[in-house]
Parts: structure tokens; sequence; C-alpha cells
């Protein structure tokens, strides 16, 4: 069944014949575009929408456009972006929110990064493979490029010189340590393996150590590379991977004590424990030990069901102590949507998937909500008045934010309008669809009432010209409105831009408006005229900075 098949709420369509100003189902200039509510809005420009496509991606579709049609949009995009010449400045802003952590997922910024290089523009190609090792940090990113840069290319394979020289590169320059882990931890994705991408670019390192985990993984670990290792002046580089891969390879048989033993001495990982042994709870004890940050956050469920984690426990102080590390949270790119699903998964008990469950320890959830304002970039309040505006019509209860089940856009712009509601002590909250709608959230409510409370209001039409007709009309002193929304405004007898100015003249208040962008369509309210409004991508983790610099002025 399509979106389009499926019941949707109800908008709810409003007359506007009596007003003077133009409704928002009538265009108000010639820049402006019938959005898919049958509003009319500007049209972000190609840089925007493509932070707005790896910022939230295209999974799940929105309430008036499917996920394919969505798809297809920002694809021609990133086409309009190579054929204006800003293939190499697009290439760069993938760069700097992969590197950053700007983003919930990589899918989007690797899809963008196999256009790019799959492109016809010389200087966008050569870009995009000279920063391919930045965005593509573990081999289930490569996986996925070279999957998306074969889908491209056909009915071509792809695999031309510079894909070649490329892909051999992302394993060369690794360290033969670093590399060994990588091919036993990230052994296959989707069909593809190292092996497949060793046959295919040729690979031909010039390391003897480097080649010794080629060798490894193309005929496993064979009595001529223990004879290699064990040879009279080998290298301790080649001494420290076999040591490393004879320990993986006989992980397979050992028993409980022996793979304890060979976590804490030789650092192997949960992907390296046989399935059967993943119920022991000595054995995840040793694995917490030197966790990494993501998979700590991901196996929380798992830890808490065995019984490591529950309260007043050495391990539930150590997860909680470095879930509020804003510094190890930092240093992780653990990205704060990423936290928001753990922390509704954690405090649901159960799994999406499968039968597992558990008994949420409180300390955890309290400490997971904590992580998910840590994981903002922290900046210093403006001390101006905030007007939170939160759209919560039916367009906003369909579909998902970031292609994640369960988090609508509207949970979602609750989430993010907590992260200001922290940081700045002046702000109000309202809600609206096709009227002002009464939300009872205050900033020290944890998240997960926020969402509770999110998604228990009742839907209407959007119209987006709410809350400055709603300042105005109360006389309001508001230095900043923030709107999130899906830009789909449709039935208000004003646009929203108009009723910025409206405010601004009656008020004597020069008002910023803020658009943060829940999904990844090309609409915004934002009148791209005016250097007092600015469109941003939510769940951006740098919104909190991008908003502050705006407000102060700093990006003027």
């Amino acid at each position: 069944m399509s979106i389009q098949q499926q019941q949707r709420p109800l908008d709810v369509e409003m007359h506007n014949a009596d007003d003077e100003t133009a409704p928002q189902n009538e265009p108000l200039s010639t820049k402006q575009v019938k959005n898919e509510a049958g509003g009319y809005t500007f049209v972000v420009d190609n840089m925007c929408r493509l932070k707005r496509f790896i910022v939230l991606g295209s999974e799940g579709g929105t309430y008036y456009a499917g996920e394919k049609e969505l798809s297809q949009q920002n694809a021609t995009c990133l086409m309009a972006l190579i054929e204006e010449g800003k293939g190499p400045e697009a290439v760069e802003v993938i760069k700097e929110y992969s590197v950053e952590g700007r983003t919930a997922k990589q899918d989007p910024i690797i899809f963008a990064l196999a256009m790019f290089a799959r492109c016809s523009d010389l200087n966008t190609k050569r870009k995009a493979y000279e920063v391919l090792n930045d965005i593509l940090r573990i081999p289930t990113h490569l996986f996925i490029f070279v999957e998306n840069c074969e889908n491209l290319s056909k009915p071509k394979t792809g695999w031309g010189r510079a894909h070649r020289k490329a892909i051999c590169k992302w394993y060369t320059q690794k360290k033969a340590k670093n590399l060994a882990m990588h091919v036993t931890k990230y052994k296959q994705r989707n069909g593809w393996s190292h092996r497949d991408l060793f046959r295919l670019c040729h690979i031909k390192p010039d390391n003897p150590s480097v080649q010794f985990v080629v060798r490894y993984v193309v005929k496993g670990l064979t009595d001529e590379l223990k004879k290699q290792a064990s040879l009279p002046g080998v290298s301790q580089d080649i001494s420290n991977v076999y040591e490393f891969l004879d320990v993986v390879e006989r992980a397979k048989d050992m028993n409980e004590d022996e793979l304890t033993a060979a976590i804490r001495g030789h650092g192997l990982v949960r992907e390296h424990i046989p399935t059967d042994k993943l119920k022991s709870p000595e054995i995840w004890k040793a694995l917490l030990e030197k966790m990494p940050m993501t998979a700590m956050i991901r196996n929380l469920g798992k830890m808490t069901s065995i019984g490591i984690l529950e309260p007043l426990t050495d391990e539930a102080d150590k997860v909680t102590t470095k879930l509020r590390d804003m510094e190890a949270l930092k240093a992780a790119r653990i990205h704060p949507f990423n936290v928001l699903v753990a922390l509704k998964l954690y405090g649901q008990g159960h799994g999406d998937k499968g039968k597992l469950s558990w008994e949420p320890n409180s300390m955890i959830s309290s400490a997971l909500d904590d992580a998910y304002y840590l994981s903002f970039k922290a900046v210093e309040p403006t001390n101006k008045r905030f007007l939170l505006a939160l759209d919560v019509s039916g367009s906003m209860s369909w579909g998902n934010c970031v292609g994640t089940p369960g988090i609508t856009p509207a949970v979602a712009t609750a989430a993010m309008a907590m992260v200001t509601a922290r940081t700045e002590t002046k702000h109000h909250f309202v809600g609206f669809s096709h009227e002002l709608v009464p939300i009872n959230i205050k900033k020290t409510d944890k998240l997960e009432t926020v969402m509770q409370t999110i998604s228990h209001i009742s839907m209407g039409g959007t119209d987006c010209a709410q809350p400055m007709l709603y300042a105005t009309k109360k006389k309001l002193k508001v230095d900043v409105f923030i709107i999130y929304t899906d830009c789909e405004t449709h039935s208000g007898k004003i646009h929203p831009s108009a009723a910025l100015k409206k405010y601004r003249e009656q008020m004597q208040i020069d008002a910023k408006l803020i658009v943060v962008a829940m999904t990844s369509n090309g609409f915004t309210l934002a009148d791209p005229e005016d250097s007092g409004m600015l469109d941003i991508a939510g769940f951006d983790s740098a919104a909190p900075q991008v908003i502050r610099e705006f407000v102060m002025g700093g990006l003027g």
C-alpha cells in the first residue's frame, strides 16, 4: 500500500475570501511556488536542499510526497548543483557535515558522495574521491558507497581507474592493526565483502603488514601466514597483527573465561564473540570496559536484559557517567537524534523487532535525557525573547523523521525546541495547526514526557502564520520566532512572511524568523530576500550554534 493510499489525518481547509492580503493558497509574489499541500511558499536553493537531505534523508516520505518522489527530487537537486558549477563546494559541505557528526545517519551523505563521484564533471569527481577517506570511516560506509556507485553506473560497472585507485587507497593507507580490526569486525554488507573489493580494485599494498592482512582476508589464517609470522626478524607490526587474528579465529571455540580474557587482553569486540556466548553477563561486563560509545548506546537494552545494568551496580554507574561526558560524546560523534531514538526505545522496554525485552533502569533513562542535550554543540544564551512555535498539524503526524519509525516530525519538533528552551531563559511555547493549540511543555520536562504530550495533541490544517498573528494580537514582545514545521502551510488568510512584517510594523520590533525544516522537501516559509529570516535543517547537531550566530547578527 502506498503512502497516498493509507488513511491520513485530516488537514482542514479554511475559507479566506475576505482578507485584503493574499491568502496562503494564492501566491504572494512571483518567487513563490505551490507546495504539495496546495499553498504557496518560497523555494529553498539547491545548497539548502542538499543540507536538508543529508540531515533529514528522504526515508518514509512525507504526508504529501512519497519516499520515492522525495528521493528523486533530492537526486535532481544534487545534479543541479553540479550543473551550476557548485559540485566541489557541495562535496565540501557533505564532508563538513560528516566529519563534524552533524547528521544522524551517513546514508544520505554516502549517496551524495557516490553521485558526485560518478558525475561527468571532473572537478566534482576529483573532489569527491579526494574526501572519500574522510567520509567513509568504516567498512560499512565503504560497502554502501560501492553499491551506490554500481547502481548509479548501470549498465556499466563503474570500476574505472579513479574508482579503483580510491578504493585501494582506503585500505592501504590504514595501519595494519587497525585494518585487521576493520576486516574482522565488519566482514560484509548487502552481499559485498572485502574479498570482492580486493578483486575489483586490484589491490597491491606496498606495506608488508598490510599485505599480511590482505592475504588473511583472501585465504584465511593459513599455515603459510603462520610461518611468515614466526620467521626470525619479522616486523613487530606483523607479529601484532598475527597475534590479533589468531585470537579472533580461536574465539569461535573459546569458553567464557577464555573469551573474557581475550576481550580484555586483545581488544575483541561484540562482533568477534560467538552468538551463543552473548548471553553471558561476564562477557558483557568485559565488553563494556572498553566499549565504544555508539555500541554502548545501541546495546543498553541487551545489557539491561541480562542483568548487568541493575540499579547501583558498577556497570550502571559506568554507563551513566559516560553518557554525561560531553567530550566523550563529541569524540564519538554521537548525534542527538540517535540519543533521542535510544531514549524512546530504552524507555519502552523492548525492541522494535525480535523478542528482546527489559525493565528500564530510570538512572539510565535520566542519563540518556542528559546526553541528548549534551550531544548538541554547546552555545551561550543570547538572552533574547523567543517564541517557540511547533507545527502540530495533520501532516506533521505522518511518516517519520530521519527514517525512524515512531519518531514523527511532530514529536521531533518538540525535542528540537527543548534544546532552545534549555538554553534560553526567555521563551514561550505555542503549538499551531489552522489555529493556536495549547501546549503544556516546560523546560524542566523530561523528553519522554514531552514526546508523550505532543503525540496526544489533536491535529488540524496548517497555517504557519499563526505564531506571528498570535504575538501581534497579544502584543507579545518577541525578538525571535522559531517555527518547527514541514513548510506545507496552506490554510491561512495571510502568508507567514507577510504576518512577520505586519508584526514588525505594529510592535516596532525587528523580529527575526527561523524556519526549522523537519522534512527534506524543497519548500520554506522564509523569504530569501529578507535578511531577518533563516531556514535551517532540523536535527542538525550544530543547529543551536547556527541559531545563536543568526540571532546575534553573525550570519549577516
